[in-house]
């Protein structure tokens, strides 16, 4: 999946900001007109209160355009429109706490307040410590200069250390802000099911290799992130290969980790066997990756009339019960024509259980483009579909280069990010620091149009 092709939901800000979703004060809480009022947002009777980032409008495709020159959040804690923002958020903060300590605040406004400086507090704190750790910085660099001209080589040294300690601090705490204004999904908490199938090659068996590959990294990255991964089907090739696999992937955050890793995977490489002489070139295949957020149980409800639940004998290694027992499971959705399939357990009910979560989860998923098509329309969407346009990423192992195409980054060492631990965990957290990113500048340029417009 594309970052920011998903529709993040923020839920507490420019809709009630720069002429969308104006209240008329006379409809708000004493309370709320106080806060408006003091911090100067009251404008003709109407009040506009700030809130946290919504890029809810904003998606960003990467066939049309790509920001190259993308910035980092040091370079975005910078900007002139975010150091606005954040002041006022700030000024806010310190307004929101006023009242909660005022004797005329009643029930009802206490509990809007605590909300809103639960959101607000850590965003302030975090704004204060910045400012505190650049004025430090400034010292130092202050200090730098007159060592320097003092030819104190070993007192510079040092003080250039510090400098260089603090930069990085603050350039951690920039990415921890940035966290803070753009919030989390709605389903990064959610456990997933993860869907790997080979594709088309130029030749050879290098597709079914690479997905059996890909496979085992995740797992392998499941284990590194402390997750519970369990094999739900599991379709081996012929030769060594794998064509379909699924697992449920369970744990802290899942789905904030995975769900940039849905689409086509793209590997070049020579085949190690199996091949001639005369076909020993670098070959190109292509496998995909489905990750679907595992819904609760409630959240997806099947009538059992619209279900048609097959049994038929295990296929493949496993034991006595395989082509034995018609322990395997096949369940059809009738009104969807969705089909799943599990065998991996010795017990039948165990696979019905595990191959009805499974289908959960795809009509879930279902759900899920149905009202992102709606909201929308203009955009072709493809979320966690085996129709993805383009590929997301290549895996080139004659050059030993993995290269991620949304964006633009390269990282060396294949074997190390396909064993799943440290290296691919950086990748992956690379592409979620891109996202949070992106979700600021969206919302500076849209911002900025909006008062370049005179609304």
């Amino acid at each position: 999946m594309k970052p920011f092709q998903r529709v993040c939901r923020f839920k507490s800000l420019l809709a009630n900001c720069c002429c969308h979703g104006q209240l008329h004060s006379c409809l708000l809480p004493p309370a709320a007109k106080k806060i408006g009022c003091a911090a100067g947002l009251h404008n003709g009777g109407f009040w506009k209160p700030k809130s946290l980032l919504n890029t809810a409008r904003f998606t960003l495709s990467f066939n049309s355009r790509h920001r190259k020159n993308h910035q980092d959040s040091r370079a975005l804690w910078k900007h002139e429109a975010v150091q606005k923002y954040l002041e006022t958020l700030s000024k806010e903060y310190q307004q929101v706490s006023h009242l909660l300590n005022a004797d005329s605040v009643n029930d009802f406004e206490q509990r809007t307040l605590r909300r809103r400086c639960a959101d607000l507090s850590p965003i302030a704190a975090a704004f204060q410590e910045i400012k505190e750790a650049e004025k430090e910085v400034q010292e130092l660099e202050a200090m730098c200069k007159e060592l320097d001209s003092r030819d104190e080589k070993q007192l510079l040294e040092l003080a250039l250390e510090e400098k260089e300690t603090l930069d990085k601090k603050i350039n951690m705490m920039c990415r921890k802000l940035f966290q803070l204004l753009v919030p989390k999904e709605k389903y990064d908490k959610s456990h997933v099911i993860l869907e790997v199938t080979a594709g088309r090659t130029t030749g050879g068996d290098i597709c079914q290799q690479f997905t059996k590959e890909m496979f085992e990294m995740y797992q392998n990255y499941a284990d590194y992130k402390c997750w519970t991964f369990d094999i739900v089907s599991y379709m081996p090739a012929e030769i060594g290969g794998l064509h379909h696999a699924a697992a449920h992937i369970s744990g802290d955050d899942v789905y904030r980790h995975l769900k940039y890793e849905g689409g086509t995977h793209r590997v070049q490489r020579i085949p190690e066997t199996g091949l001639s002489s005369r076909m020993q070139r670098i070959h190109t295949g292509t496998m995909s990756v489905i990750v679907l957020p595992q819904p609760e149980e409630v959240d997806v409800k099947v009538d059992p009339k619209d279900l048609r639940i097959d049994t038929f004998r295990a296929k493949g290694a496993g034991g006595q019960h395989v082509n034995r027992t018609d322990s395997a499971v096949r369940i059809v959705h009738l009104p969807t024509g969705l089909a799943v399939e599990c065998q991996q357990e010795r017990s039948q009910l165990l696979n019905k259980d595990i191959a009805l979560r499974t289908l959960r989860a795809k009509l879930y998923q279902q759900i899920i483009e149905k009202q992102l098509s709606q909201e929308q329309s203009a955009r072709k969407l493809q979320l966690g579909t085996r129709a993805q346009s383009e590929r997301i990423r290549t895996y080139n192992f004659t050059q030993d280069r993995v290269t991620d195409h949304r964006i633009s980054y390269d990282a060396r060492n294949i074997k190390e990010i396909l064993n799943g631990k440290e290296a691919l965990d950086k990748l992956i957290n690379r592409l979620l620091e891109f996202a949070e990113m992106e979700a600021v500048t969206e919302y500076l340029e849209s911002l900025q149009a909006v008062e370049g417009g005179g609304c």
